[in-house]
């Protein structure tokens, strides 16, 4: 007795699938196809902001430690205006200077310089919020599709094989040859929410890692640069 040839195995068929795929089902893989698009778009603009962001602010502070006089390294900084550092400086040197044309030079009160150096440290602080909420654009959104394209997919899945078992009960074949098909393209829809989720995790943790390394430079940044106008401006 000779068993019937089984046809070789062939690669995935992705037109056969969305044609064979429900409303539904396509409805998910466009959702999934369309937030793995954004995804990527939005990682490499993050990739260019953080890289530019980086390259200017290892200038800023080549440009701070070696120059000895603000004003030009204000000029320096209005230049570098993709550096989290430099708009922090600069925050900070503009309310210097606004407090030093203000401030009475004659009795200089000591809660009148206290004062002036919490101003500036509020500036300081505030740019630095700014600047990390900048940072932290569109990354949330990178969290989101990492968290829930699985579960999307997974959702299509689990519809295409209730459609596919609805379409072998009536049909009354229930042999190896008629379910693989179906449930195997179902499955596709898992498969399309993972390779949606991974690059999108992956990118949101390596972001929110740089921006931390960020929100620690400006924070030491910010205290450099008042011990510097504390000996220099209130003394």
């Amino acid at each position: 007795m000779t068993l019937p040839a089984v046809p070789p195995l062939s690669a995935l068929d992705v037109v056969a699938v969305l044609r064979s795929a429900s409303f539904i089902e396509l409805a998910v893989l466009l959702l999934l196809a369309c937030a793995s698009i954004a995804s990527w778009a939005l990682i490499a603009m993050k990739i260019a902001q953080l890289r530019k962001a980086r390259a200017q602010s290892v200038s800023f502070l080549d440009t701070f430690w070696k120059a000895s006089r603000l004003e030009a390294i204000y000029a320096t900084a209005q230049q570098l205006n993709d550096s989290p550092l430099s708009k922090v400086f600069r925050a900070g040197y503009e309310e210097l200077s606004r407090l030093s044309q203000t401030r009475d030079q004659k009795e200089g009160a000591m809660a009148e310089r206290l004062g002036g150096i919490e101003n500036v440290e509020r500036a300081l602080n505030r740019a630095s919020t700014a600047e990390i909420t900048s940072l932290e654009s569109t990354v949330p959104f990178l969290g989101t599709v990492g968290a829930a394209a699985p579960f999307v997919g997974l959702f299509g899945t689990v519809v295409g094989i209730l459609s596919a078992f609805n379409e072998i009960s009536e049909q009354g074949n229930a042999s190896l040859a008629t379910v693989a098909a179906p449930v195997g393209n179902a499955l596709f829809a898992t498969a399309a929410g993972l390779f949606a989720a991974i690059p999108a995790v992956v990118a949101y943790n390596h972001f929110v890692s740089r921006i931390r390394v960020f929100d620690t430079e400006m924070a030491n940044f910010s205290a450099d640069f008042l011990n510097i106008v504390k000996r220099h401006f209130f003394k």
